[in-house]
């Protein structure tokens, strides 16, 4: 028996944009470099490797998010414990809308999404570099 989908991507990706506060790009690109402000890279490795970075953004491949945000996890990561404002990215809005909800709904404070992620923010002239993989050993 074929599966039947209830509720779909775009039902998904509405549900996130109503709960969350989405940036416009011009705004997110005047946070970069903020003490206040952690930008958070959601894309996977292999796209960093192919489109660069943002200079200084914290990246947390997707799939780890809630494992790295939660104290009690054996994987979380310090910057989560932060008193600062998280602002997820992703390549095109979609991931980091639902990741900031997930964020907000886990607890973490204040948290939003940039709009048109990380496409955007080259089309308008964002900062990016080169993104080296770090080292093992």
């Amino acid at each position: 028996m074929p599966q039947t989908i209830t509720t779909g991507y775009k039902a998904l990706l509405e549900a996130a944009e109503r709960e969350i506060e989405t940036i416009p790009i011009e705004e997110a690109v005047k946070l970069h470099g903020r003490d206040d402000t952690v930008l958070v890279d959601l894309r996977d490795p292999r796209e960093l490797e192919r489109e660069g970075k943002i200079p200084g953004a914290f990246h947390c491949p997707r799939g780890m998010l809630e494992f790295w945000i939660d104290p009690e996890s054996p994987y979380h990561k310090p910057q989560f414990s932060e008193d600062k404002r998280f602002v997820f990215f992703c390549a095109g809005g979609w991931r980091s809308a639902l990741a900031a909800q997930t964020a907000h709904r886990m607890g973490l404070r204040p948290v939003a999404h940039i709009r048109g992620g990380f496409g955007a923010w080259k089309k308008a002239g964002g900062p990016v570099e080169a993104w080296v993989p770090k080292q093992k050993g």
